[in-house]
């Protein structure tokens, strides 16, 4: 039963990644169940209310997510609006700070399920269990993100996301499944499997590693023609999720994997738990179980007390390894996508 005045309409702003993204598709799915109009522009004006799901990871994430967060209160004070609702990653992180920083916002919320809940119910709106697993796609209508677990357990000295999202926490297969088809029955021919990990899925609840169970279950789903593997991590990567990559046509020969460096030191100080020898063996494996796989990876470049002979260690190994897509994060953190040097 609504308690509150549900605004007529809700722009849903997303600042962070596909993951963040997901999470609005799912909170845009509960408004509209609602019979609350959604949005999902930045630059649409003709709206009464606005939720800005936030990003909370690097330095000029942050500094975008709170620019939005001081527009949307100057339209607020300006009448152009009436209510401004934050949630994700940054209200997540900063949720003592920001109520105290920015008081105009009428509701913080942070990013976890139990936030989708609180947020749809301050708005007015029922949180309907009938419609948990289903989305309103933002994406083009072709793909669609299925996040297949949330959180971490990796302990990266870089990273804030075990701090953000908690611990490791998969997704149970037969919901997965069912979000699956229900894209598939969309429209949907593209599954990019996301989390902060993919190769840890299943070890919290089936007590294994489930990824290439749960592709050989993906695929079955009518509909669904290509899966995409997305931000997997070198250390216990699954190979015979790379045997069903090279045997099943469904799944995409592409691998996402964030090496970060080459260097053993440097690896160390970063708390990677992989180092040269086995990173340079994962590379050679992913190539020769799956030939014509496309590897993207990131490095950091800049870490603290990274030596410029270390720098040049890392160098080398990008130009020998020729990986498809690489992205570095330099000191400023400025992402930029370069070619293969």
């Amino acid at each position: 039963m609504k308690t509150k005045h549900s605004p007529k309409k809700i722009n849903v702003i997303t600042m962070g990644c596909s993951k963040n993204l997901v999470d609005s598709e799912h909170l845009m799915a509960q408004l509209k169940g609602n019979k609350i109009k959604v949005v999902h522009e930045k630059d649409d004006e003709d709206y009464d209310a606005v939720i800005i799901n936030t990003c909370g990871f690097i330095a000029d994430a942050k500094e975008e997510s709170i620019d939005m967060i001081l527009n949307a209160v100057e339209a607020k004070r300006a009448g152009e609006l009436d209510k401004v609702y934050v949630m994700g990653c940054l209200s997540e992180r900063y949720k003592k700070e920001l109520p105290n920083e920015i008081t105009e916002v009428d509701g913080y919320f942070g990013a976890t399920d139990a936030d989708l809940i609180k947020i749809t119910e301050e708005i007015g709106a029922e949180y309907k269990k009938e419609l948990v697993g289903e989305r309103e796609i933002t994406t083009p209508s072709h793909y669609a993100y299925l996040k297949i677990s949330e959180g971490c357990d990796r302990t990266c000295a870089f990273c804030a996301i075990p701090k953000i999202r908690g611990k490791h926490k998969s997704v149970k297969m037969e919901t997965l499944l069912l979000e699956a088809k229900s894209l598939a029955a969309k429209g949907v021919k593209e599954l990019i499997l996301i989390a902060q990990d993919l190769v840890l899925y299943g070890i919290d609840i089936y007590k294994k590693q489930a990824l290439s169970e749960l592709l050989k279950e993906l695929i079955k789903i009518d509909g669904i023609e290509w899966i995409r593997l997305h931000y997997t991590y070198p250390n216990n990567f699954p190979l015979d999720a790379l045997e069903l990559m090279k045997d099943e046509p469904k799944i995409a020969n592409y691998v996402d994997i964030p090496l970060q460096h080459i260097n053993d030191r440097v690896l160390k100080d970063m708390k990677r738990n992989h180092n040269a020898a086995t990173t340079r063996g994962l590379v050679e494996k992913m190539r020769e179980k799956v030939p014509e796989v496309a590897l993207r990876t990131t490095f950091i470049v800049g870490f603290p007390g990274e030596t410029e002979e270390e720098f040049l260690d890392l160098k080398e190994f990008i130009r020998s390894s020729k990986f498809d897509l690489l992205e570095y994060l330099p000191t400023h953190q400025k992402k930029i996508q370069v070619p293969t040097i």
